[in-house]
């Protein structure tokens, strides 16, 4: 009688670890949406906050590599056109849209109540990433800073050219990210700007002069993005 309840008891235990193993497993979680930090930027997350907490920032540049760019090959530019518009460069070189949004949810707009956020975000989601993803992924860093910060108006920028050529799959799927976060540009607190065509040729390939790694700005590139931003912007900044 033992016997057979053991037998009976296993017999039981397969069964169940069976069924548990073919039932179906729940979706994943998009992780674009996810925030994560970084450990190899802490310091310098705890460093813009510090910049926040002393507040005085009106104009907030927020994004990844191409926009910590702006203390390198776009310094000049920056020194000339923003410093005296109070602004400050939250730009951090290989983040993605759950690492801006960790920032923001952790101390990044604790103090300031930036009269423009320029948002620029999503390149580095493209090897991770679909497009709807990545969208989403930036539609949350949306929400995080009206939510924060609702008086803040948000010059929502394209995600630049990526890919050489116009065939190029990540080409596509950037525009693909841009037709769908477009759609947040409600007029009034979210404008969405788009002028990325500015750094191809006719041709529709990019221009190694303006992008010169095929991705980040070089001066001249720098000086296409402040230029095409400047109407926009200073209307925003009224």
């Amino acid at each position: 009688m033992h016997m057979k309840q053991l037998l009976l008891t296993g017999l039981l235990l397969v069964t169940s670890l069976s069924l548990r193993a073919e039932s179906p497993q729940p979706a994943s979680a998009n992780s674009a949406t996810v925030p994560v930090p970084r450990n190899d930027w802490i310091v310098r997350h705890e460093g813009f906050n510090s910049i926040a907490k002393k507040g005085g920032v009106d104009l907030l540049f927020l994004g990844d590599s191409i926009t910590d760019g702006w203390a390198k090959a776009g310094a000049k530019i920056w020194a000339e056109r923003y410093a005296p518009l109070k602004a400050a460069n939250f730009g951090i070189s290989g983040d993605r849209t759950e690492n801006v949004l960790w920032r923001l949810k952790n101390g990044n707009l604790t103090g300031i109540k930036p009269k423009v956020v320029v948002l620029m975000i999503g390149t580095n989601n493209n090897m991770f990433n679909s497009a709807p993803q990545i969208a989403e992924g930036i539609t949350a860093i949306v929400q995080e800073i009206r939510a924060q910060s609702p008086a803040s108006k948000i010059l929502l920028l394209s995600v630049f050219p990526r890919g050489e050529k116009p065939a190029d799959a990540w080409r596509i799927k950037v525009a693909d990210v841009n037709q769908i976060i477009a759609k947040l540009d409600d007029g009034a607190h979210v404008i969405f700007l788009d002028f990325g065509a500015k750094f191809l040729q006719p041709d529709g390939v990019i221009s190694k002069d303006l992008l010169g790694d095929l991705v980040h700005p070089t001066t001249a590139g720098y000086q296409i993005w402040a230029d095409a931003m400047q109407p926009k912007l200073t209307e925003l900044l009224k």
